[in-house]
């Protein structure tokens, strides 16, 4: 799972006095949440640039573009001087340039076919069909709408036209308050049987307090140049193009990650990275490049991705925005229970499955009066890993657990070697829908998806009553939901999503098919 929400919109912030106990007091809460020398190396840059000089937040930045203001540009609204207010209006909650923001979301699901909930997992519940979906039930659905999140930004002019900038932000589950861990839910279920499971899937979210982003950078006249966790661009590209906004419990290519990792959710997002962005014009160029490994909290070795865009204006008496991606990632990886077949229920191993990827994403969308449609394809290639582990050794994956070759007899996990040829399997994946401004605080939002995965490797019966793995395999799913702006910071949704699989794809699934009807409610700041 991708679990790809949560675009950090910033809010404009004003000057105001120094204030020291803020500052120190944000630094000893992110202190004692540090895991690694990683994270000492961003907070420290995070320190300097709090203590640096006071000023106005910048015009409304984002993980995608980040347009810059000179610093004699007029002052922003001022920050939320009361609760009251901090509730009831668009204030944001910003000191010396710094802005605390976040949001909240919290509702309820009914499944025909599901798995209870589980406060680890990042969306709580298992939205769409999974492999251990066996019951009818009602869960908590923390997240179904975004993730909820809190994070800590900001934006300091050095020069005219220059600024650094930072963001840190932490997915958690509303319910339960613990932070998401998709990994870590998945190695919470091993040796259990499917039919005992909780809600598990893999996920780019691990269990950090940033396991959104964590990053710093420079934005300048040039581009702009950002530095360690960040989106994949495939992950942008979901969240712009999705009409579902990569919503868990409305959307697949929100909810399961293979669109925004490149086929793996994993790597939705980068720990490493450098990602550079230029704006030319109504034109767009960005490249992102991920370094380091597995040791640095990576689920690849390697990655490159290569983004084309841009937005044209009167076309038709509207706005045209497409976007190109390219992207290899080496040794990428996916968590997963395997290890039985139907009936599936004798305990499952922790496994993880090595693959070189490749993808092409193909986006665009159009926006007329109250009218926006969208559509997206990408096209994923798996291949043998360039790396290989012998019997007894292995690695620490994203989560902290530990997985070995071989090993399922000493501590039930193991590491696959791929059944891909020189890149045998592929896997299509398509969406389309559309939003529809009912009024300016109602919306409408539609979207359906399929996935598509031709036969692949070594000749199977695919006639069988349990259809090998690398048969033809479809899934498909639709979705249809109403948005509810019903106050400044506040909206209510309701919704539903019906999922399918079939082939292929379908291989040790207990149940094809299920449908979420779900319900929540947002506070965002």
């Amino acid at each position: 799972m991708s679990y790809a929400q949560s675009p950090s919109v910033w809010r404009e912030g004003t000057m105001v006095p120094d204030h020291t106990k803020f500052r120190e007091a944000a630094c000893v809460r992110l202190r004692d949440g540090v895991r690694s020398v990683r994270d000492l190396v961003i907070l420290l840059a995070l320190h300097l640039t709090l203590v640096g000089p006071s000023a106005a937040l910048a015009d409304d930045i984002t993980a995608a573009k980040v347009p810059v203001r000179a610093v004699t540009a007029p002052l922003p609204p001022a920050t939320c001087g009361s609760v009251e207010a901090f509730i009831a209006t668009s204030c944001p909650l910003t000191w010396s340039g710094v802005t605390v923001y976040g949001t909240i979301d919290m509702g309820a699901t009914w499944q025909s076919h599901g798995t209870p909930f589980n406060g680890t997992l990042p969306a709580g519940v298992e939205t769409v069909i999974s492999k251990n979906s066996n019951r009818a039930l009602w869960s908590p659905a923390p997240g179904a709408l975004s993730q909820s999140y809190i994070g800590l930004k900001g934006n300091e002019p050095i020069a005219p036209g220059w600024a650094v900038i930072f963001d840190v932000q932490g997915g958690f589950d509303p319910y339960s308050l613990r932070w998401a861990n998709g990994p870590g839910a998945v190695a919470q279920n091993a040796g259990i049987p499917l039919t005992g499971q909780s809600s598990n899937g893999d996920s780019n979210r691990e269990g950090q307090f940033y396991n959104s982003v964590g990053y710093l950078g420079v934005s300048s006249p040039y581009g702009t140049l950002t530095f360690f966790r960040q989106n994949a661009l495939t992950l942008d590209g979901v969240i712009a193009y999705d009409p579902m906004v990569g919503s868990y419990a409305f959307s697949p290519i929100g909810y399961q990650g293979f669109a925004c990792g490149v086929g793996v959710p994993e790597d939705c997002r980068f720990n490493t990275s450098v990602k550079y962005r230029l704006d030319l014009g109504q034109f767009r160029l960005v490249a992102l490049w991920q370094f380091g490994g597995y040791d640095e909290g990576n689920a690849a070795t390697g990655s490159y991705q290569f983004q084309l865009g841009g937005d044209i204006a009167n076309v038709a008496g509207g706005k045209l925005s497409f976007d190109a991606v390219g992207s290899h990632v080496k040794n990428a990886v996916s968590i997963a229970l395997a290890g039985s077949t139907l009936p599936a229920v004798l305990p499952q191993a922790l496994t993880a499955t090595l693959s070189d990827d490749t993808s092409v994403m193909l986006l665009a969308k159009y926006a007329k009066g109250p009218v926006k449609l969208f559509s997206g394809y990408e096209y994923v290639q798996y291949a043998p890993p360039s790396n290989a582990f012998a019997a007894g050794t292995g690695f620490n994956d994203t989560a902290g657990d530990f997985i070995c070759a071989g090993c399922v007899a000493v501590n039930n996990t193991n590491i696959n070697s791929t059944a891909f040829n020189a890149g045998d399997r592929t896997l299509h994946i398509f969406w389309a829908g559309f939003n529809y401004a009912v009024t300016s605080e109602l919306e409408l939002m539609a979207g359906y998806y399929h996935y598509d995965q031709p036969a692949f490797g070594a000749p199977a019966n695919c006639t069988a009553a349990a259809t090998p793995v690398n048969c033809h395999g479809t899934f498909d799913a639709a979705s249809l939901a109403i948005d509810w702006r019903f106050a400044t910071k506040f909206d209510a949704y309701a919704g539903f999503m019906f999922s399918q699989v079939n082939g292929g794809l379908a291989n040790g699934y207990l149940n094809r098919n299920t449908i979420d009807p779900t319900v929540g409610l947002r506070f965002r700041f």
